[in-house]
C-alpha cells in the first residue's frame, strides 16, 4: 500500500492545498497562454514545490497527470546527483531536440542549488537564449545559493509552510476518507510535529494510524512518539527563568528517565519559546539549538540550562594590609582641626568567577566549516555532517564515525583549517569524541563530581 503522502499528492493545481498565492497565478498564466521559459520554486521542504512542478509540466502540455506516468517530454533531474558541468552540457545538447508528443520539453531540476559554479554558468547560457520549445522548472530549499544571474532570468515563486488551521483541516479530511479514528488534540500534535510540511505531516499521520484499533488519543500519541508532557516543558522553562536549579535537575531527570530523548526535549522547548518568546528564555534558546548536533546530547542539554546561570564557588580574596597611624602625631596648629588617624582599609568584597564556555565558539567554527564545504565541495557535505567536533584549548578536534569518513575529512582538511584562527591546530580522528570539556566545570560548580550517564 502506498504511503499517505503519495496517495494524497495533488494531481492538478486545483488540488494543491495551502499555496493559493502560487496556484492562482499559474492557472491564470496557463489559461492565457503566457508561459515563461524558466520558473524557480523556492521554499522549505515538504511544501509542494516538486508536486507543483510536475503538475505544471503536465498542464502546459495538456497531459493527464498520473503519479506513475512517464512522458519523454518531461525530464526530472536531481541536481544533488548531477552537480557537474558535463551533466548540464549534456542537458543543453538534448534540449535542442524537439519534443515528441507535447508542445514543450520540460526540464524539472530539483535541489538546483547543488549545482557547481561551472554547471550554473553552463545552465545560464541556455537560459539566456532558450529554444522556444524548452521550459525549465527549478526547485530549491536554499534560494540564497542560487546565483542572481539564474534568479533574475526566472519567474520566482515562494512556497510557504502551511499554517496550523489549514493543515488541521487537510488532515481531518484525510482521516475521514481513510477512516482513521483520532481525536482533535492528537491531530493537533501531528500538525505541530509536522511543522507545516505536508509531506512530514502525512508521514507522521501514516505512522500513528497504526497505533491502535480504537481511538488514537493525545496521551497515546505522546507515549508512542516519546514526547514530553506540556506541563513538564512549562515547568522547565519556569524553573530556568527563576534560576531554580533543583527543579531543573528533577524535571530533566524525570523526562530522561522516562525514555524521552534530549533532542526531543530541546525541540519541544524551542517550539514553546518561539510561541512565547519572553526575554528570560532567549539565552536558553540560543543554547538549545546545539543539542541535536552534539555527540553527547544529554550532557549538552544539561549544559544549556546552566551555562548562563551557574557560577563557580566563591573564592575569598585576602584583605588588604591595615595602614597604621604614626606613633607620635604632630601637634596641630591652633587654627587647624586635629587630623584623625586613617582608618584601616576594608577588604574587597568577595567575587564570583563565571565559568567560561567554549562550546559556542566550537559550534560557530563548525558552521563556518559546513558553509565552506557546501560552497567548495558539496559532495563531501554528508561526510562532514556525520562528524563530531569539540574545541580542546586551541586544538579543534574533529571525530569521524569510521575510518573511511576520517580519510575523506583528512583529504579535505583545508576546508577546516581555512576557517580556523591562525593560533589553532586541528586533530582529525576516528576515535570517539570525549565528553564536552565544559561538563567537568559545570559539575564542579554545582557541587557534584560524578560523570553524567549518557543514554546512547
Amino acid at each position: 500500500m502506498k504511503a499517505l503522502y503519495r496517495r494524497y499528492r495533488p494531481r492538478s493545481l486545483d488540488e494543491v492545498v495551502g499555496q493559493p498565492q502560487i496556484t492562482d497565478i499559474l492557472s491564470h498564466s496557463i489559461k492565457n497562454g503566457k508561459i515563461s521559459h524558466a520558473y524557480l520554486f523556492i521554499g522549505p521542504r515538504g511544501t509542494g514545490k516538486t508536486s507543483v512542478a510536475r503538475i505544471l509540466a503536465h498542464e502546459i502540455n495538456g497531459f493527464k497527470y498520473e503519479l506513475e506516468d512517464d512522458y519523454l517530454d518531461i525530464i526530472e533531474i536531481d541536481a544533488a546527483s548531477n552537480t557537474g558541468v558535463d551533466n548540464i552540457r549534456d542537458l543543453r545538447e538534448r534540449a535542442i531536440i524537439a519534443p515528441t508528443k507535447g508542445k514543450y520539453k520540460v526540464y524539472i531540476i530539483d535541489e538546483v542549488h547543488m549545482l557547481s559554479k561551472s554547471a550554473f554558468n553552463a545552465l545560464l547560457k541556455t537560459l539566456e537564449e532558450p529554444p522556444e520549445h524548452v521550459i525549465f522548472i527549478m526547485a530549491t530549499t536554499d534560494a540564497h545559493k542560487v546565483p542572481v544571474t539564474i534568479t533574475s532570468r526566472s519567474q520566482v515563486f515562494t512556497f510557504k509552510l502551511a499554517d496550523p488551521s489549514t493543515m488541521l483541516e487537510h488532515l481531518k479530511n484525510i482521516c475521514k476518507k481513510e477512516k482513521i479514528d483520532i481525536d482533535e488534540e492528537a491531530l493537533k500534535i501531528v500538525v505541530k510535529r509536522g511543522g507545516g510540511s505536508f509531506r512530514d505531516s502525512l508521514s507522521l499521520l501514516d505512522q500513528v494510524s497504526t497505533l491502535s484499533d480504537g481511538k488514537i488519543t493525545a496521551k497515546l500519541l505522546n507515549e508512542s512518539l516519546g514526547l514530553p508532557q506540556d506541563e513538564l516543558i512549562e515547568k522547565l522553562l519556569t524553573a530556568y527563568a527563576g534560576a531554580d536549579t533543583n527543579t531543573v535537575n528533577q524535571t530533566l531527570r524525570e523526562l530522561l528517565d522516562s525514555g524521552i530523548k534530549a533532542e526531543i526535549i530541546a525541540t519541544e522547548l524551542i517550539d514553546r519559546i518561539l510561541e512565547k518568546p519572553e526575554p528570560a528564555y532567549l539565552p536558553l534558546l540560543d543554547k538549545l539549538t546545539d543539542v541535536s548536533r552534539n555527540a553527547h546530547p544529554n550532557a549538552k542539554l544539561l549544559l544549556a540550562f546552566y551555562r548562563d546561570q551557574v557560577v563557580a564557588a566563591p573564592r575569598p580574596i585576602a584583605p588588604a594590609p591595615v595602614i597604621k597611624a604614626a606613633a607620635k602625631p604632630a601637634t596641630p596648629r591652633p587654627t587647624e582641626t586635629p587630623k584623625q588617624p586613617e582608618p584601616a582599609a576594608q577588604p574587597e568584597p568577595t567575587k564570583t568567577v563565571v565559568i567560561a564556555a567554549t562550546g559556542s565558539s566550537a559550534d560557530e567554527i563548525w558552521q563556518k566549516v559546513l558553509e565552506n564545504v557546501r560552497e567548495n565541495a558539496p559532495m563531501e557535505l554528508s561526510n562532514f555532517e556525520k562528524a563530531h567536533y569539540c574545541l580542546n584549548g586551541t586544538t579543534f578536534e574533529v571525530h569521524a564515525t569510521n575510518a573511511f569518513i576520517r580519510k575523506r575529512l583528512d583529504t579535505k582538511r583545508s576546508l577546516i583549517t581555512s576557517v580556523l584562527p591562525e593560533s589553532y591546530t586541528i586533530l582529525i580522528s576516528d576515535q570517539p569524541l570525549a565528553a564536552d570539556p565544559d561538563i567537568a566545570n559545570i559539575m564542579e560548580a554545582i557541587g557534584g563530581g560524578e560523570e553524567i550517564e549518557i543514554d546512547e
